[in-house]
Order: structure tokens, then sequence, then C-alpha cells
């Protein structure tokens, strides 16, 4: 009675759809260790033949030596690691290291080593002792780059199945089988070898190891550190086995593994106190040293620890979508996470507490930002009916020779694609572009120039922002609640021509300079004008039209922002030079850097002056330059949050307060994507004049 093992390892492919499996070759070595050791495979050497990476016709040749002219006793084991292929009818192939697939992504028959081949082989055979183990990829799985190990639908007993044969495979023909980050081997040969060389296969201690006993070993331990993933056996016929290799009868090494094995289960991967006491008996009783026993411990705690290790990855891999991609997910990123959980052989039920801790915050804010959204959209429409009302009664609120006119204007949405695994990888960005309408009415200031006031519904938002946003700061909460009365606001902040057409008029209180601006041009947002100037601006606007003109509260202009929409900026969850004038480069400033992009947006350019106003899109109420090009003044001192702050819209100031700092938003042509954000605030003295800060002006109601 002869022993032959022919063992197969391909780890390096030619083409690119198959990918490369660096531990094919670890795997046919340890298989020949374990093999030819006298004490365990009982092999002679010069009847195991190992083939790392061969050509096809020589991998051919020798399966063909392995079964032809043999006895029936003899034993005969096939072992291959790499990649498997389907083909269209359903026949399975062999890769070679030179496998090659045709443009259309089809096998070129020729290059691969055909299952058919080998059963046939396998059939005119005379032994009856045929043993072949398959730690087998199926090329199907690859479309996503993944190093899976089975993929496809391949009925392995049809096709090397027969009397007389064991086939043991790494898992199902519709499941992947995956190589291990923590482990020099594939997983299920990993533990074949250590079932071999442990001796912890041999379940019932008659000193054989028979490939039934191997197997059940292996899919056990596998399934330890890989729930999903069940290995398969394709039996001999009843009643007969095959006895693959020997281990030491009544050793006290295996005994106590045995032993740790049980407990290790029963406590679902870790020894308690009375387990680890009852182990230390056992230890003493069979004459183990502690480095031996301890050693065991580890190796029977290693796929449960791996397992966990597995699951902390998905956990992780979790929080990173959350914390970077927008929530929900998109069905591109759900893709990539069923994918991952595929690829680290996970169940459902393995992931499903981890689901729950991880996206339960998430999604009870987001159904609560929902549930807000629509309650505002709910008074937006209550505001709209109201507004329709009042505009088919327009003559008995505006004077005939003021009506208001309807205007249309661009608005845009800005949406992140990302591609990769969970998302994370290349991203893409598209502007989706739309019309919007608004009411307005213009403001005569002489010599052709005018302002033109958008009206800005009544409604209810909820202004500051939520502390999962990202760079946001504490000075932004508490978020809460506002009511906002209808206004009238400046459709563009105060261009420097009509700054030089107020300034001309009659002094009020302090003197204006008809170009303070640094950067020149009579359609760029006035700039280097104090909050002391802008309110003397409101004065004499005021006294010329009769109407009361202002600067807004910190909360209209945040509503008017806003404008109805609850993300990060009016365009969406980030933004884009595309979209607004801000740096949107990296900024370096006192050893910190500023990035910028926001979140998951792209970075951009950087203009370093101000543009012309309207050069971007307007936001939903019609309004432009909201974010970006200029910060704007607002009448409210500066407070480090919200706490106690006005619900109903007002500016917030104290009596008789030495607070001289005002408030800024908007964000400006100098500063990073950051401080543009809805909810984001800043602060000057009031008497500070700054080329990246000017206003824009709001009237409560016109004048009947």
């Amino acid at each position: 009675m002869a022993k032959l093992a022919l063992l197969i390892g391909i780890s390096e492919y030619d083409e690119p759809t198959l990918t490369a499996l660096p531990k094919a070759v670890n795997d046919v070595e340890a298989m020949q260790r374990v093999l030819v050791n006298p004490e365990m495979g009982g092999f002679a050497a010069d009847d195991v033949t190992v083939l790392e990476n061969p050509e096809r016709q020589v991998m051919e040749d020798a399966i063909y030596q392995l079964y032809d002219n043999r006895q029936k006793d003899d034993l005969l084991l096939l072992y291959f690691s790499g990649h498997g292929v389907k083909v269209e009818n359903g026949d399975f192939y062999f890769s070679t290291r030179r496998t090659r697939k045709n443009p259309q992504g089809n096998l070129i028959l020729p290059s691969a080593v055909a299952a058919t081949n080998v059963h046939n082989w396998m059939n005119n055979t005379r032994s009856r002792r045929l043993v072949v183990i398959l730690d087998c990829c199926f090329s199907g799985a690859f479309a996503r780059g993944l190093t899976a190990k089975d993929g496809g639908t391949i009925d392995l007993q049809q096709h090397l199945g027969g009397e007389g044969r064991a086939i043991l495979t790494a898992s199902t023909s519709m499941q992947y089988a995956f190589e291990s980050d923590d482990l020099n081997l594939s997983i299920y040969t990993h533990y074949l070898v250590e079932g071999i060389e442990k001796g912890a296969a041999d379940k019932d201690g008659d000193g054989l190891i028979s490939v039934d006993e191997l197997h059940s070993y292996a899919k056990s331990k596998v399934q330890e550190a890989a729930p999903a993933m069940t290995p398969e056996f394709y039996p001999v016929k009843d009643g007969y086995r095959i006895f693959l290799a020997k281990s030491p009868k009544d050793d006290p090494k295996l005994k106590y593994r045995q032993e740790a094995e049980q407990r290790a289960k029963l406590n679902q991967g870790s020894f308690s106190v009375f387990a680890l006491e009852l182990l230390e008996s056992q230890r003493i009783k069979w004459g183990l040293s502690q480095d031996e026993a301890i050693a065991i411990q580890e190796e029977v705690l290693q796929p449960y620890r791996e397992y966990q290790r597995k699951r902390n990855q998905y956990e992780q891999a979790l929080i990173l979508a959350v914390n970077q991609e927008t929530y929900p997910f998109t069905e591109g990123v759900q893709q990539d996470l069923q994918d991952y959980q595929q690829h680290l052989a996970l169940r459902d039920e393995d992931i499903e507490l981890i689901k729950q801790r991880v996206l339960a915050p998430k999604q009870a804010e987001y159904e609560r930002q929902q549930q807000e959204a629509e309650r505002l959209r709910q008074e937006l429409k209550t505001v709209e009916s109201q507004r329709q009302q009042e505009r088919e009664s327009a003559k008995t609120v505006f004077p005939p020779s003021f009506p208001t006119q309807t205007f249309e204007f661009d608005t845009a949405t800005l949406t992140v694609k990302s591609s990769g695994f969970l998302g994370i990888g290349k991203k893409t960005y598209e502007i989706n572009r739309s019309q919007g309408r608004a009411e307005f009415f213009i403001e005569d200031l002489g010599n052709g120039v005018v302002l033109e006031m958008v009206a800005i519904p009544g409604g209810k938002f909820l202004m500051g922002s939520p502390e999962n946003e990202p760079e946001r700061y504490s000075f932004e909460s508490p978020q809460h609640t506002v009511t906002i009365q209808p206004f009238f606001m400046g459709k563009f902040p105060v261009t420097q021509s009509q700054w030089a057409a107020v300034a001309a008029l009659g002094k009020v209180n302090i003197d204006l300079d008809r170009d303070p601006s640094y950067f020149k041009g009579a359609n760029r947002p006035v700039e280097s004008v104090s909050l002391n100037q802008a309110v003397e601006f409101c004065h004499r606007l005021s006294q010329k039209t009769g109407e009361i003109y202002r600067l807004p509260s910190e909360a209209e202009w945040e509503y008017a922002c806003r404008a109805g929409t609850t993300t990060p900026f009016y365009f969406g969850e980030t933004i884009t030079t595309d979209l607004a004038n801000y740096r949107g480069t990296d900024w370096d400033y006192q050893g910190k850097v500023y990035p910028g992009n926001y979140a998951q947006g792209p970075k951009g350019e950087y203009r370093e002056q101000t543009t012309d106003v309207g050069k971007f899109p307007a936001n939903p109420f019609g309004l432009f330059d909201m974010h970006g090009n200029i910060w704007e003044w607002c009448q409210d001192e500066w407070h480090n949050n919200y706490n106690n702050a006005p619900v109903d819209g007002t500016a917030w100031s104290i009596d008789n307060s030495s607070n001289n700092n005002r408030l800024l938003r908007g964000g400006s042509w100098d500063f990073n994507p950051w401080g543009c954000r809805s909810a984001n605030r800043f602060y000057n003295a009031r008497v500070n004049r700054s080329l990246n800060v000017g206003f824009r002006v709001v009237v409560v109601r016109r004048s009947t």
C-alpha cells in the first residue's frame, strides 16, 4: 500500500481579474510538513509532490501521474489552494498562474485544467482511497475586488465525486472562503494542519485521524473564527473510512487540549474563573508545564479572538462610515457594507447588535431631524398659503406705485457620490440645478442704481447646529426653535454702487466714505465698513424712503440663509468653490492647518478677493452670496452660546451693555469652508473695518 500526495498552490496570476493569493504557497508547504512527518501523516518524502505556481501542462501531467497505474489500497491525496473558475455551462476549471480570460471576461479554456479531466483520471484509477481537498476560490466572487476563496455554484459531487472518494472544501459552492489577516495560512488549511499537527482532530482517541474527523475539526474551528463560512464534506459511502494521519494515543497534551476546547466552547470563547481552576487541576494531573498549558490555551482561543477581531473591525468601519458618509447610507454604501460583512465572513446575527449600537443614535437623530423638517415644511406651506392670500390682496398692502414682482432664479444642490469599500474610496461631486421663484420689490436709489428686496416668509426653524455637524463650535449650541415674522431682505450684499448712492445722501449721525472698499468694482460687495457705518447707511436709506431699513438680527439671518434646509449649507452636506467664493485650499495658520474642503467635499480654488454679487446660484428663498464672499454684520451683541437667547427672531442685545462685539455671519472669500456654514458665528468690534466684512439690509414691511 502506497500513500501519495500532490500539493498544488497557485499564488501568482498573470490574469488581472484573478487576485493574487499569497498564502496559497504557505498552505502547500504546511501541508507537506505534516504529511511527511512520520509521527503524523507518515507519507514518504519522495511520495509527496509540491507544485508552487506551475505551468498548466506541468500541473495537468502531475495530476494525471497521481492517479495513473495505482493499486486498490493506495491512498491518493490531491490538495489544491488557489482560484477555481466556473464557465457558463457550469464546468469547473483549476486555475494556473497563466490562466487567462478574453476581453469579454470568459475563460480561455486551454489556459486552465478542466475538472472533467481530473474526474476521468480518478474514475480510471484502481485506487479506492481518494481524498481531494479544495481550499479553492471560484473567480465569480472577484467582481468587487475581494480576496474571496469561493464563488458561483459548483456541484462538486458531480465533478469530482464517486465511490471511495472523500472531498473536503473550504466552503459551500455558494459562499466565500477568505484569507485571514492574522494567520499565515488560509483559514481552512490552517485548521486542517492544526488538527493533524496537534492531534486535535482525533475525536475518538483511537490514535488515527480519518478524513471525516479532520474535516469536522477544521469546520468547527473555522466557524468559531468566521461563522458565515460553512466548509463542506462529501464523504465516501457509508461504513467506509479513509485514515489520513495518526495521532499519539493517551497524549497528555491532546487530552488537555480537548478539555480546553470543551471549556472554551461552553463559555463562548473564553475561560471562566472556574474553567481555569479545572484546567489547572488537569494540567497537574497530566504532568504538563505551565508554559505548555498556556500555549495550548492560546491556540484554543485563537479562532474566537479572530472572530472578535473581525467584529471589532466591522464595528470600526461602520463607525467611520457613520462619521464620514451621508446618513441614511446610499444604496451604494449599503451594498459595500454587505460586501464587507461577507468579506469578513460574518453572519447577520453576528453584526446585529453592532449595527444597533452604532446606528441607533444616528437613526434617532435622523428621525428627529426628519420630524422637525416635516413640521417646518408644514409651517412653510401654511405661510405660503398666507402669502398667496396676501398677494391676492396686494393692493391693500403695497401702494400701486411700489408693487411686488415675481422673479426666477437658479438654485443648486450638491451631491457626493462614493465608490469603493463602504463608499470611502473615490468620490465624485454632482451639482443639480433647478429653478426657483420668489417675490421682491425694487427700491430706486437714483442714477440707475436700485436695491432689490426679496420677500422672506415667516415661520419657525431650528437655530444652531446639531452636535454631530462636522467642524461645529460649542457656541452654536444649544439648538433652539425660533419664530420669525415675514420680512424683506436684500437679494445681494450691499454693493459698492449702492453704497456710493446712499453715502451721497444727507448725513444722519456720522460721515461716510463714498468709496471705502479695498477690492474695487461697482457690482462687488462693499467691504471695509464698520458696523457703525452700516447702521448709518440704514438710517440714510430709511430717511430717503420712509421705510425702516436696518441690519438683520442673527436669527433672521440664519433663517434666511437656511431657507428651510437643515444641512450645514443650503446646497447640502458640503460645499464647493463652484458654488461659493471662499478659500478652497488648505490654510496653515499659526501652526494649525485648516482644510480647504468640508467633510466629504472637494478642495477647490482660492480667488483671494471678492467676486461680483450674484455670480453663484441663490438659495431656495432667492438670496445670493449667503455662503462666502464677505462676512455680513448683524445687529446682535456677541454671546458665547444660545442660553437665554430670544426665540422671537429679535436681535439679542442688553441695555447699557459694555459689549462692543457684534455678530458676523456667512464666511468670506478668505475663510475656509467651515466658516461658511449656515450655523457658523463670528464677531468683530463694531468700530472695526475689515476687507472681508460687509452687510446686507432688511426691511420689515412696506408702509401703506
